[in-house]
């Protein structure tokens, strides 16, 4: 069904998609950084916050491309199209409603969230998050549209747009940072305008008729039954992505306590461990449009075979992703205007993740997308519940604040947490059971 060019040509654009994704989240720290130390404190909490909300987005997005690859795979185009326009009604209300719940209780869900933090790290926080929250409707749209191309085995789209994106975001933050010294501010303004033009880009492409799966007047009719089926990926998903996301936030929120440096150290850390994310987070994406045509075809012997074989290119791209970023970290960190112990914690920090991430991350975050685009949805959510309160969040407790081990120990805790994931669904997989909830519409 697929042959290897085609998943070369899905793959790549991914991969280069991600590494901007992360790349530019860099960038937005680096060059936040030269407003101080609280400025970029402000900033990574907010940013925990957004991408809790981001991965509720990108799973309805998941939910939307996982049911039009599988009607792709069944030959059915008109009901392809239909699910394209009802994910792009509920990815809206729901993005809107975010915001606004957002831009109105932003300081209440702060103070909830992160408890008593330096007023200093407060301030950037509510400003930084009144401007992201603006850019969650365009946010949403614009994954809804690159999930649907995805779905058609198309990623070069989103690839391209993304660059655009990337680039204004970059020469804003350059000039609104920099230039009119408008610190959190102008990294946010930044961060909205080149959302809004991707959204406007995206939703431009997907309307054309011309493409097997395209948003039409008719697709955007309310339709119960539709959207049960897209709910019925995009919930369990949702749920699964924002309790891990709460958890982080939870364990930050820990970390916040021990002072700006061990905040700061966290912010950096996320950013350098997130680049040995990126074949991960591609194969992701992949995985949905691979498996999800193959199940809809009612091929499970080739959905089996295709997995194994992205997973292994998975360990194989991470792995070398990894060792050069932990090989590279000395020099990388020097880009970055910290203090000395801020600067050795943050490379401790990233040594745990990297180098556990080699062996344990495809296992513990690729493979429960094979179960997604299979219908096998609330396995993978159980299991992610479970581990993230238990080994996340207890555990961290445990290590972090009763033993005193700060961001150290709220890092071993998520190694914990990665063998349990890692383990049950290595088994899920071998056992055969995430083949048995698909049904043919």
């Amino acid at each position: 069904m697929f042959t290897n060019r085609d998943l070369r040509k899905l793959i790549v654009p991914l991969i280069i998609e991600q590494i901007l994704a992360v790349s530019v989240g860099m960038i937005d720290t680096m060059m936040i950084s030269s407003a101080g130390e609280a400025a970029m404190s402000g900033v990574s909490l907010v940013d925990m916050l957004n991408n809790l909300l981001i991965n509720v987005f990108a799973a309805l997005s998941t939910g939307g491309a996982v049911v039009a690859s599988q009607y792709l795979g069944h030959k059915d185009n008109d009901k392809a199209c239909e699910s394209a326009g009802q994910l792009m009604i509920v990815t809206f209300l729901f993005a809107a409603g975010i915001m606004l719940l957002s831009i109105v209780g932003r300081r209440g869900l702060l103070h909830l969230i992160y408890g008593d933090i330096e007023e200093a790290v407060m301030q950037n926080a509510l400003v930084y998050l009144f401007l992201s929250a603006l850019s969650y409707p365009f946010l949403a749209l614009y994954n809804a549209s690159a999930a649907l191309f995805r779905s058609m085995g198309n990623s070069k789209v989103s690839m391209k747009t993304s660059v655009l994106m990337n680039l204004i975001n970059c020469v804003g933050n350059a000039i609104l940072i920099f230039g009119c010294k408008w610190g959190v501010a102008g990294a946010a303004i930044a961060t909205l305008f080149s959302r809004m033009v991707a959204c406007v880009i995206m939703m431009r492409l997907i309307l054309d008729v011309h493409l097997p799966v395209h948003v039409t007047v008719k697709g955007l009719r309310w339709n119960g039954k539709m959207i049960k089926q897209i709910l019925h990926i995009g919930i369990p998903s949702g749920i699964e992505n924002s309790i891990f996301q709460l958890g982080r936030v939870l364990v930050v929120s820990m970390i916040a306590g021990f002072g700006t440096v061990q905040i700061a150290a966290n912010a950096v850390a996320n950013n350098l461990d997130g680049m040995g994310c990126i074949p991960g987070q591609a194969m992701n994406l992949a995985m949905i449009t691979v498996v999800g045509q193959c199940v809809g075809a009612g091929d499970f012997g080739e959905a089996e075979r295709y997995a194994k074989k992205m997973l292994k290119l998975t360990y194989l791209i991470g792995g070398v992703c990894n060792i050069t970023i932990l090989l590279s970290m000395p020099l990388v960190l020097q880009v970055y205007d910290l203090s000395p112990e801020t600067m050795k914690l943050a490379s401790t920090l990233v040594w745990i993740h990297d180098g556990c991430a080699i062996f344990l991350w495809p296992s513990a975050f690729t493979l429960t997308n094979v179960f997604r685009a299979a219908n096998d949805v609330k396995f993978p959510m159980c299991i992610s519940i479970f581990s993230m309160w238990t080994f996340r969040v207890a555990l961290s407790y445990v290590l972090a604040v009763r033993l005193g081990m700060g961001a150290i120990g709220v890092w071993s805790a998520m190694i914990v947490d990665w063998i349990f994931r890692a383990s049950c669904f290595l088994y899920r997989f071998f056992s055969g059971k995430w083949k048995l909830y698909y049904k043919a519409a």
